[in-house]
């Protein structure tokens, strides 16, 4: 059935079904949640951010900060959960490999005790390869953003 895009919006997906639906895991996984995500249009991941993420410990031990290519990867693997959203059961578990990642910008650090807002919006998508367009907010404050590109393949 055909509808406005606010009528396929889909509810929260929590850490445990994000796991059936990627195959990241820890300490590789970048999102706890997916709080929003309209089927072939756009997503919105969570990362709560604490002082005992692996990262942290070297990146930096007088100031920690998040890696930008972390930061960068959580907008992959929210993009991950929309694309597999929108392809369905047959999608889940796929790997997903980074093609082009441009146009990348970090203005503000994330730092312990953030909770990360990451918009992703699809641009397009022509066969197994998708584009994006990706932001990280923290209380609505743009902190990272960037345009990638990447290829789903069977494992």
């Amino acid at each position: 059935m055909e509808g406005t895009a606010e009528e396929q919006e889909v509810g929260e997906i929590d850490v445990v079904r994000i796991m059936e639906m990627i195959p990241h895991r820890y300490p590789m996984l970048m999102i706890d949640r997916v709080k929003e995500i309209i089927p072939d249009v756009s997503a919105v991941g969570i990362k709560n951010l604490s002082i005992n993420e692996q990262f942290f410990q070297g990146h930096f031990p007088t100031r920690p900060v998040m890696p930008g290519v972390l930061i960068i990867e959580s907008m992959a693997q929210t993009a991950a959960v929309l694309v597999v959203r929108t392809l369905g059961a047959e999608a889940e578990g796929k790997l997903v490999y980074f093609m082009t990642v441009d146009d990348a910008r970090f203005r503000k650090p994330l730092v312990p005790g953030d909770t990360v807002h990451v918009h992703v919006t699809k641009i397009r998508n022509r066969g197994t390869v998708w584009k994006f367009r990706g932001e990280a907010r923290v209380n609505g404050t743009l902190c990272a953003e960037a345009t990638y590109s990447a290829m789903i393949l069977d494992k």
